[in-house]
């Protein structure tokens, strides 16, 4: 690709989702990191962007959050059994006639297609669970406004904070970046962060969903701490190293 075809590429890609790093555009257009920085440094001298440590923003003034390193899809592929398993079990402590919230994460929305047929009201952020459960006869949805993060489907900002603080709900399902041992529950998008805390704010009961990849996972802002919520539901018991809770704190594990 020439360097001229990659600059428009390059802008484009930024225009489309307000920001970009250079690792994810490095993969995209299949050339060096090195490349891709010398690329961004003669289009920010140019005005076509604003440089930023690890990538670059639009200049138009964009109010559109960060953009996550994958897709909504393409991290809903990866670990389906897992996914399905911990999803089975997080749909068993449900009853129905609840209010209850549902996170962005993949795993949480791989509840849905076993809610279809349940009689519940459903609280989210999530476009990804709005439509996949549109159609399901008992379910009536409470949709979050604010402001579209597009590639991860999903609602974030101060309406969505505004919206959840009127709300309360029997019981929340909050995905994770990653859980460190000392009990510190993490996630990598500073935009959905408040979401998150919102939704452990207004719900009776709150479940964290959490393969073992997630033990301890990616992550570097906290969101809370593992024993605010009433459960981690995950795939397999965690190894004493997974999880040493400082002393007078505990949470209950769930497996399928």
């Amino acid at each position: 690709m020439l360097s001229e075809e990659r600059h428009r590429a390059i802008v484009s890609a930024i225009r489309r989702s307000g920001a970009a790093t250079v690792a994810r555009l490095s993969a995209d257009l299949q050339v060096s990191e090195a490349t891709v920085r010398r690329d961004l440094d003669v289009l920010a001298e140019q005005g076509a962007l604003r440089r930023v440590r690890g990538g670059a923003t639009d200049l138009r003034g964009s109010v559109r959050p960060e953009a996550d390193p994958r897709s909504f899809a393409d991290v809903a592929a990866s670990a389906p059994a897992a996914k399905r398993a911990i999803a089975e079990r997080a749909c068993g402590v449900i009853e129905d006639g609840e209010v209850v919230a549902l996170d962005i994460g993949t795993t949480v929305a791989a509840m849905c297609p076993l809610l279809a047929e349940r009689s519940l009201t459903v609280v989210t952020a999530s476009l990804a669970v709005v439509r996949a459960l549109a159609s399901a006869p008992g379910i009536d949805i409470v949709v979050l406004g604010g402001l579209l993060r597009p590639n991860y489907d999903s609602l974030v900002g101060t309406l969505t904070e505004s919206a959840l603080r009127q709300l309360r709900v029997d019981r929340a399902f909050l995905g994770t970046a990653g859980i460190r041992p000392d009990g510190a529950v993490l996630d990598s998008t500073p935009s959905e962060v408040p979401v998150k805390r919102g939704l452990l704010e207004v719900a009776t009961c709150a479940y964290l969903l959490a393969d073992h990849e997630k033990l301890p996972g990616t992550g570097f802002l906290e969101v809370t701490r593992l024993p605010q919520f009433t459960a981690l539901i995950t795939d397999r018991t965690p190894l004493p190293d997974d999880i040493d809770l400082p002393e007078g704190e505990d949470v209950e594990v769930l497996l399928p």
